[in-house]
Formats: structure tokens, C-alpha cells, sequence
């Protein structure tokens, strides 16, 4: 079949079938279609969208270009369960989330990425633990899985790589946001994974790709169709992102967070709010809770009696970081040298948060990428961060910024500050979980 034939078909918007689909997918990993082909096909799908059966056999194709895990033969106990998130500012749930529902019986393979724009990468706070190994070999991976209950790495090479591929070609042509191939590439690599069941968080608001409900909502639906079409029960959260998800944001310090988020020395109420809510629906699909209420305690169980932490603790080991990572956090995690106040000009309250440039400034500092080959600074960021409808005085901190030298912090103070509107009457900010659906 002829690259351009295909990619003609689709920009005048007629349906690709099952065996076309196919020949793009081959082209994505033996390089028989071109990246300007590929660029071509993404932007034609982009303008005419996809039918549900196209996007089914995307998918499907996708999962099936690389090496497809299975647990069968490790006699597992217990589910197979996943979570994944569209990325935010500050959403450091999965380092919390797969040690609890860990604790709790299931089995959650995680298979992470890195931040992209302004959002915030689970590998990239990972990697601010020392000796933490985020590509580990099969073996070791799966071992993990079993001894310990979750493990959170990144995508292996041989892990859906036609996504991998797609996806470098869509970043850089503005065909990222595609409901189609947003599902494709999302799917592609969690089914791949081999799972029982599946929990997204979608995110909504100025700090996720998804800026209104209705897209987010049309993702979710996409979601849950093309996943329970493959025989994976899926439940999808839609979560607010008009502000900063905790008290952080920035590589080791979103870790400190999970840290003390695990141990009880502080939780967040919002942060809280995700966590128990995707933990307590992960048990209900593995089929551990038959309530809402009966997963909750469950969750609260783990986390009072210490097994959450503990699975965090033995997850750090068994990848190669310290082994009394939990008792001496502060002396494994880099630290920025100048950590300033960023003082509110305003008496009143936080009406409002862009959120979208709270995470720009962090990668300003070099807590992400500008570049896909740029490194990753893990101490800098913010911390203490305030958030919408919290009373401040004059001169009161918004946050505190962690920067490697003067001019970088002082050029924070003044984004941040412009990040945030203050009022003189309170503002009741969203309810965190927007909607449920599955």
C-alpha cells in the first residue's frame, strides 16, 4: 500500500480499514512510512477524527508492535491493576498510589513517562532518588512486581515502540491534542502491560492539555469503549487542574511530599481526595472491594498501619535505591542552594491560579525540558505552595522557590506572582473529582 495513499483517503475523510491502519502502524517501526508521512497522517487524522473501529484498530496494532507482557506464569494473587494520568502540575499520585494499592493486594505494573511541556514527569521525580533504576531489564521488573506488589518504570524499548515513534512525531506538529490519538497511545502501551482492569485521571482546567470539561470528557468516554473493547474493565476520574495538585512542585520535592503523604507526617486535603478516591476504584475493579466505602478502608488501613510506606520502602530497594530511603529521606534528596519567599503583594484571597505557567516557571529553573535531550536539575522548584480561596497577608509567601542561584529565584518570584490573582471576598475553588465514569 502506497504512505500517501492512505494519508490521502484520511484527509478527505473517508474511513480507514482494519488492513490500512495496519500497513501505518508496520510503516511507524520498519520505516516504510516517512516522519513527514507520519507527520501528514497524524495532522489528516487530527482535522477528520477517527471512527470508533479505526481507533479500536489503531490501538490494537499499536499494542501488538512490540512485546506483550503477561503475569500468568508468576501466579500472581491477586489483580493486575493499573493507573494512569494525563499529567498535571504537582501530581506526584502515582509515587503514593501503587505502593498503597500494593499494600492492598494488588499488583500494579506502572509504566510511567517523562514530563512533557509544563507537566511534571513521574521518571523524572523518580530519578532524584539515588540508585533508583527506571528502565530496569524484564526480569527485574517483573520480580518487583511479585515480590513487592507495584513497580513504577519507564517505557521499554520493546513496549509498544510504535507509540514511541508516533508520538515524537506528534509533539512537534500540533496534533497532540487528537481524542483518537490520545486514546491510541495511552492504550497501546497500558494494554500492552497485560492488565485485568484500569484507572485513569483524566485532568481538566488551566493546567492540563484537557483546558475544557468537554474535551476531557471526550476523552474518557474514548477511553473506556476502546479498553472495555479489549476486555479490560476501565473506570476514568475527571480531576481539577486550576491549580497546583499538593504542596509541591518539582522533582525531589513532589518525592519528599509522597514521602511524608505515606508516612502521616502530612496529607494534603486535595492531593488526599485523588489518592483515596483512584485507590479505593482500583480495589473495586481488581474486585478487593465491593463499595466505595469497603476500598476506602481499606486504604485507610495500609496507610495507618504503615504498609504503604513500607511498600514504597521495599519498591526503592529492590530498584536499586537506598535501602533506609524512608528513614533518611532528607539526605538522599538534593536540596537547591537558595530557597526564597515568594511574598504576596496583596492582602485577601487566591481567586485564581495559571497554573499552566506555575509549570513553566518550574522548567525555567530546570526542573523539566525544553529540549527532549536537555537534563533535569531534581532540587529546584517550589514548595509550600498556596492554593485558591487560602486567605494571605501582604508579604505572606505564595510559595517558596528552590533555585540554584539569585537570578533564577528572583525571576520565579515575579512569574509566580503574576500566576496568581488575589480578591478581597473568597472564592470557593472546583471540587477536585469532577466526575466518575465507567
Amino acid at each position: 500500500m502506497l504512505p500517501q495513499e492512505i494519508i490521502r483517503k484520511k484527509r478527505d475523510g473517508q474511513a480507514l480499514s482494519e488492513k490500512e491502519i495496519s500497513a501505518i502502524v508496520s510503516g511507524m517501526t520498519d520505516g516504510t512510512f516517512s516522519e513527514s508521512q507520519l507527520a501528514a497522517f497524524a495532522m489528516a487524522v487530527y482535522f477528520q477524527g477517527m471512527s470508533m473501529d479505526e481507533c479500536i484498530a489503531l490501538t490494537g496494532n499499536m499494542m501488538k508492535s512490540g512485546q506483550m507482557l503477561t503475569w500468568d506464569d508468576l501466579k500472581l494473587d491477586g489483580p493486575v491493576v493499573d493507573k494512569h494520568s494525563t499529567g498535571g502540575v504537582g501530581d506526584k499520585v502515582s509515587l503514593i498510589l501503587a505502593p498503597i494499592v500494593a499494600a492492598c493486594g494488588v499488583y500494579n505494573p506502572m509504566v510511567s513517562g517523562r514530563g512533557l511541556g509544563h507537566t511534571g514527569g513521574t521518571l523524572d521525580k523518580l530519578e532524584s532518588i539515588p540508585g533508583y533504576n527506571t528502565h530496569p531489564d524484564n526480569s527485574l521488573f517483573r520480580r518487583t512486581v511479585k515480590e513487592v506488589g507495584c513497580a513504577v518504570i519507564g517505557q521499554t524499548e520493546d513496549l509498544a515502540p510504535a507509540d514511541k515513534l508516533f508520538y515524537s512525531v506528534r509533539d512537534v506538529t500540533a496534533t497532540i491534542e487528537s481524542v483518537p490519538l490520545i486514546t491510541a497511545s495511552i492504550l497501546s502501551k497500558k494494554l500492552a502491560a497485560g492488565l485485568d482492569g484500569l484507572v485513569m485521571d483524566v485532568k481538566t482546567g488551566n493546567g492540563a492539555f484537557a483546558n475544557n470539561l468537554g474535551f476531557a470528557n471526550e476523552i474518557a468516554k474514548s477511553i473506556i469503549h476502546v479498553s472495555n473493547n479489549f476486555g479490560v474493565r476501565t473506570s476514568v476520574f475527571i480531576t481539577d487542574m486550576n491549580q497546583p495538585l499538593g504542596r509541591t512542585v518539582g522533582n525531589a520535592l513532589e518525592v519528599m511530599e509522597a514521602v511524608n503523604y505515606l508516612t502521616g507526617v502530612d496529607r494534603d486535603p486535595r492531593l488526599h481526595d485523588v489518592v483515596i478516591s483512584i485507590a479505593s476504584e482500583m480495589l473495586a475493579i481488581g474486585g478487593l472491594a465491593e463499595t466505595k466505602k469497603e476500598g476506602i478502608e481499606k486504604v485507610n488501613e495500609v496507610l495507618d498501619n504503615g504498609k504503604a510506606a513500607e511498600s514504597f520502602g521495599k519498591m526503592v530497594l529492590t530498584l536499586g535505591g537506598p535501602a533506609n530511603f524512608l528513614e533518611e529521606v532528607k539526605s538522599y534528596l538534593p536540596e537547591a542552594p537558595v530557597i526564597k519567599p515568594i511574598p504576596s503583594e496583596h492582602t485577601g484571597f487566591v481567586s485564581g491560579i495559571n497554573t499552566r505557567n506555575v509549570g513553566l516557571a518550574v522548567v525555567e529553573l530546570g526542573g523539566g525540558r525544553k529540549n527532549v535531550t536537555d537534563g533535569i536539575d531534581h532540587s529546584v522548584g517550589l514548595s509550600q505552595v498556596v492554593g485558591i480561596s487560602e486567605k494571605v497577608e501582604a508579604a505572606q509567601p505564595l510559595a517558596l522557590v528552590h533555585a540554584q542561584n539569585e537570578d533564577q529565584a528572583n525571576q520565579t518570584i515575579e512569574t509566580i506572582r503574576n500566576s496568581y490573582s488575589i480578591s478581597d471576598s473568597n472564592v470557593e475553588p472546583n471540587p477536585i473529582i469532577l466526575y466518575l465514569l465507567n
